[in-house]
């Protein structure tokens, strides 16, 4: 636990001075993701910058450095009975909050209790000219132009260093269940938005191998009482199960000879016909598709699906990963940028080639 961030401001300006480029690490479970770092960029390591700075479990508030593992944040949360409703994915025992809020990941619950993004409350933020700003606080409330705090999820750090983070807790549910059918996944995608569409208290739904398993979590009365009219018997071991798809653990994501494409469609749409496998997630909005092809090929798909899709992990990650954006989109992306890292010290190309 050490705050560092004098000696990460000195650094940014030091490359600055020399025109030198940064890549940002963290933990370095998230390596994979995004484009490869430039191999001439030195290294800002914000791992080392951690720490719970406060923590008011009432006001159900935390703030945290951003290189603070989540297996730390997620012990002190569960003394007080509380956690991160946003489930975020864990890739080793060094994943930190801060590559967390940087890459957009959430867990199975997201359609239910929200994003990474959607908890997030305020940040601290180095920017390209060694400035630590501080943007949002520690209470929800209406503010005026850009929410800076926000805009972070998903930059991968091509907006600057996140160095702090004030985040929105949550108490842990008193009770919960999976429930488990075989299912088609002709038939699944209906079967799941029709449930998730009923007051009950369901919290995940994916399918895999034939079969979709349901998540019900909140007070006991309730879960119980929707798992006994419900279809589908008792799953043991459930919250393991939920657990290896919070990480990716689970076998459908084993392994790298083969590309990991993540489609985020309508939750309503079609599966695509695709030679491959497919792991069904997030009542259908999230798609894993384990198989070969080319950005631009499933591109087209995907948006026939009515959203992106994008090279999650292997395959070629020297072009591009992430869906193609539209020029008036590039536009205003590229202006952010600027406003941010005008000399574009952070993490060259990581995102997009041309940001």
């Amino acid at each position: 636990m050490a705050d560092i961030s004098q000696q990460l401001k000195e650094q940014v300006l030091q490359a600055r001075d020399s025109g030198h480029k940064l890549n940002i690490v963290g933990g370095g479970t998230k390596a994979f993701m995004g484009r490869e770092a430039d191999p001439d960029a030195g290294t800002l390591n914000v791992g080392e910058h951690s720490g719970i700075v406060d923590y008011h479990p009432v006001e159900l508030v935390l703030t945290v450095r951003a290189g603070t593992p989540l297996s730390e944040i997620e012990a002190t949360l569960a003394e007080q009975g509380q956690c991160l409703h946003f489930e975020p994915p864990r890739f080793g025992a060094a994943s930190s909050i801060g590559g967390t809020l940087a890459c957009n990941l959430s867990g199975p619950g997201r359609p239910w209790a929200g994003s990474v993004r959607d908890q997030v409350l305020g940040i601290r933020l180095l920017n390209g000219k060694g400035e630590h700003l501080r943007f949002g606080g520690q209470v929800m409330k209406n503010v005026a132009g850009y929410d800076v705090s926000r805009l972070q999820a998903g930059a991968l750090g091509t907006l600057g260093v996140i160095t702090e983070i004030s985040m929105k807790v949550m108490p842990r549910p008193a009770a919960s269940l999976t429930l488990i059918q075989e299912m088609g996944m002709d038939e699944v995608i209906h079967y799941m938005n029709s449930r998730a569409a009923e007051p009950k208290p369901i919290t995940a739904a994916c399918w895999v191998d034939g079969k979709v398993y349901l998540r019900l979590s909140g007070a006991k009365s309730g879960v119980e009482a929707t798992a006994e009219k419900w279809s589908g018997e008792v799953m043991e071991q459930g919250d393991q199960f939920w657990q290896q798809v919070q990480d990716m653990q689970h076998e459908f994501f084993a392994g790298n000879d083969v590309p990991l494409w993540r489609f985020s469609v309508g939750s309503t749409a079609a599966t695509p016909e695709l030679e491959g496998n497919w792991f069904i997630d997030w009542a259908g909005s999230q798609r894993w598709f384990r198989g070969t092809g080319e950005l631009k090929e499933l591109e087209p798909v995907a948006r026939a699906a009515g959203g992106q899709v994008s090279l999650f992990r292997g395959g070629d990650r020297s072009g591009e990963v992430m869906h193609h954006q539209p020029e008036a989109l590039k536009g205003i992306q590229r202006r952010i940028k600027n406003a941010f890292d005008p000399d574009n010290i952070f993490n060259p190309g990581r995102l997009y080639s041309w940001l």
